[in-house]
């Protein structure tokens, strides 16, 4: 898996995975920080032989690649990094929650997320060092709970 910064190609990717309209997507991947983790497996194409940049677009077109595995969208408000979405397969979440750590440690900020407690994200958290702190509020009928990364403190 590869882990880049999400491009508006991948609105429809991303909107499939969350049932939000890609136009929404699309706000989110301008607003945040996003980065999405790809294989090139749905294409059966090789993107680093074919021609495509850095960013997995093919060379003759802005559609990627690759195709999206996971994403994770961060960003900063009073001082924290907060984690606003995450979906995708089990293993690129776990990669992906690297990302808003990776960057809230270089700041010397916490991470914040509130998550669904019966999702693969809460295990995909703990495994990159969130600690429980609180259980969240309800979000379209489900519970979540609230985690919390802090640098300082490891975890």
């Amino acid at each position: 898996m590869r882990v880049r910064d999400a491009v508006e190609a991948d609105a429809a990717a991303l909107g499939s995975m969350t049932g939000r309209p890609e136009g929404v997507v699309r706000n989110m991947i301008h607003d945040r920080s996003v980065r999405v983790g790809v294989t090139d497996e749905a294409t059966g194409r090789d993107a680093a032989s074919d021609g495509a940049d850095p960013t997995g677009r093919s060379a003759d077109d802005d559609t990627p690649v690759d195709a999206v595995a996971a994403f994770v969208a961060f960003d900063v408000r009073d001082g924290v990094v907060h984690v606003t979405n995450v979906e995708g397969d089990p293993e690129a979440v776990r990669r992906l929650f690297e990302e808003p750590v990776r960057f809230a440690t270089r700041e010397g900020m916490t991470v914040e997320a509130v998550l669904p407690t019966d999702g693969t994200a809460v295990d995909a958290a703990e495994a990159v060092g969130f600690a429980a702190v609180g259980s969240g509020p309800r979000i379209d009928g489900a519970s979540t709970a609230r985690y919390r990364f802090d640098p300082e403190e490891g975890g």
